[in-house]
């Protein structure tokens, strides 16, 4: 098998993210573990006109808005009648937006004028449809803040644990998990015993986010949250959706609630922890009401990816266990590294439906690409993230600052030296500034070698969406018809080669992972291919570069086509 014969089943995605907290904020104080005073925080406001039209620009169909729904922090806004949250539960002092704090309120670090919110939110939503972008946020439906209380809950909601019986350890009419008779004890607990500023007294505690079943989680565990209940026992594994769980209900009137603001799709954080019945059951009423709304999984168990999207109704799955990891090895330079493993993911993980999977280099939780936790170089993107949007039909996702390479180095606060942009602390990002450029949203103020890089990412991002056989065409692995001496000066380890074609357009694309290596080499196209393509393969065809090159070659198709495929490299040639 080489070939798949997957047809889109809906437009090309490019999901632009921005961490909302972060995107706009001018200040690079930068004091570790400073307060939102200190070091300032992004609004909605920021992203105004010229941000989105510029994001326009650059290719994007989507922006995935991470961080939008109220979630714990260590900053007090209780004179806007918002509950004081206990920081011995709060990681970092802006706080992780995924511990949510009210699902039916708008994070108050991210308004202007924090009683008027969700209006805030609201504009920034039509003035995202303003500029013929659509607008995802984050649905987190494992778990919440340790001391969840919606406080401006719609008329007539139950709020989640208000009617549970925590004398027992599981109910269907729960919400949550119980430890009847104990007490929670956080690993971020004061020592003396003192109480604790925000009055937590959590009795009988409850379950961990992540599914501990202790009262006294560790410190390296999502002891910050709690585990909802969708009528799966975590005690004895058994599963009860007969009658449909209380649960079940409050989180579908929440994606309608959020689906009723304009909002055109959910990225469903940790969607594997949910029961897939849940997703049958909820996606379906919501695409009862709202047909073109769309869901993306955070998903990272690839048994499930299948059911997930046949049965569960979910549009596209995170394809991060499977290309994202084997493109990053390929990237870090690994010994076990090799693409072969590309062959491998098609082959036998998501080759028969790979429009449905969201392909990625960067987001929220994953290295930055030019830290020296990953690659220590951002052009090394260059034939991976290539590979990952041309590779199929199905849609790929940009991290803000990727483009300019953000290098994300040093410790922010709660979070440390990891090579990642920080979620949990009060920043400003250094590099970003000069794309900013004190609000013009130009990149007036960035380097030379950032407004390359920049221009490489806007141009794949173009190319894309100009394309036809990128959009809508078959694939054809061609690794199989070079490997192994095949094809002199093809080391099929670090090259990868192959088609994408439609009856309007034929491309060859061809990328070198190695970052060190050129490679002399031909490339074959097999017979079978030229008749997949229905091309006589006795013809000389003149191949050229549309992306980066412009590089014309000519050959007869029964000779193969020379190539020169520097360090990490790549050339997508039109066949003509």
């Amino acid at each position: 098998m080489n070939t798949t014969s997957v047809v889109p089943i809906m437009d090309k995605l490019i999901i632009y993210q921005i961490f909302t907290r972060l995107f706009g904020n001018q200040n690079t104080t930068n004091r570790p573990h400073g307060t939102r005073d200190e070091n300032g925080v992004g609004k909605f406001n920021d992203i105004n006109d010229e941000a989105l039209r510029a994001i326009k620009r650059f290719g994007a169909s989507h922006v995935w808005y991470t961080g939008v729904i109220e979630h714990a922090t260590q900053t007090d806004y209780s004179a806007y009648s918002i509950r004081v949250d206990d920081p011995s539960v709060v990681k970092g002092r802006a706080g992780s937006p995924y511990a949510v704090k009210d699902y039916y309120d708008i994070d108050p670090d991210l308004a202007v004028d924090v009683p008027n919110r969700m209006a805030e939110f609201e504009a920034l939503v039509e003035r995202t449809h303003a500029h013929g972008l659509k607008v995802i946020i984050d649905f987190i439906p494992n778990h919440v803040a340790r001391q969840y209380y919606s406080d401006v809950k719609p008329a007539g909601v139950v709020d989640l644990g208000e009617n549970d019986d925590t004398s027992v350890g599981f109910a269907t009419s729960n919400n949550f998990y119980y430890l009847p008779g104990e007490t929670f004890v956080s690993p971020e607990s004061r020592s003396d015993g003192a109480a604790s500023p925000g009055g937590l007294h959590e009795f009988p505690a409850k379950v961990t986010g992540s599914g501990s079943i202790t009262a006294a989680p560790d410190i390296n565990d999502w002891y910050e949250t709690v585990k909802l209940n969708y009528g799966y026992n975590v005690f004895d594994g058994s599963m009860h959706v007969n009658p449909v769980p209380a649960t079940w209900h409050q989180m579908l009137d929440i994606l309608l609630f959020w689906a009723e603001k304009g909002v055109d799709g959910f990225r469903c954080d940790m969607a594997h922890y949910i029961p897939l019945e849940f997703w049958q059951w909820a996606i379906s009423r919501v695409k009862q009401k709202y047909p073109r709304i769309i869901f993306v999984a955070e998903i990272y168990d690839p048994a499930l990816y299948r059911p997930f999207i046949f049965v569960g109704g979910f549009d596209y799955l995170y394809d991060k266990v499977g290309l994202y990891d084997a493109v990053k090895e390929l990237m870090e330079g690994d010994s076990n590294a090799s693409c072969y493993k590309i062959s491998r993911v098609w082959q036998q993980e998501s080759g028969d439906f790979a429009q449905h999977m969201l392909r990625f280099l960067e987001n929220h939780d994953e290295l930055r690409i030019a830290s020296q936790a990953f690659a220590g170089n951002p052009w090394a993107a260059v034939p991976g993230m290539t590979l990952s949007a041309t590779m199929h039909t199905g849609p790929y996702m940009l991290y803000f600052g990727q483009e300019i390479g953000v290098r994300a180095e040093g410790a922010e606060g709660f979070s440390s030296n990891d090579g990642r942009t920080t979620i949990f602390d009060y920043w400003g990002l250094p590099e970003w500034q000069g794309w900013l450029n004190k609000g013009r949203y130009d990149g007036g103020g960035l380097s030379e070698e950032q407004q390359q890089l920049w221009a490489f990412y806007q141009q794949l991002n173009h190319l894309v969406n100009s394309s036809d056989a990128i959009q809508n065409g078959y694939f054809y692995d061609l690794q199989y018809a070079n490997d192994n001496g095949q094809s002199a000066g093809y080391d099929a380890h670090q090259l990868y080669s192959y088609l994408r074609h439609t009856d309007r357009q034929k491309l060859l694309i061809v990328v070198n992972f190695s970052n060190r290596n050129t490679y002399e080499t031909t490339v074959r196209i097999p017979y079978h291919a030229f008749n997949t393509m229905g091309l006589d393969s006795s013809r000389t065809y003149q191949l050229t570069d549309i992306f980066l090159t412009n590089t014309t070659i000519e050959a007869a198709g029964t000779e193969g086509f020379s190539l020169t495929m520097p360090p990490h490299s790549v050339q997508i040639f039109e066949i003509k």
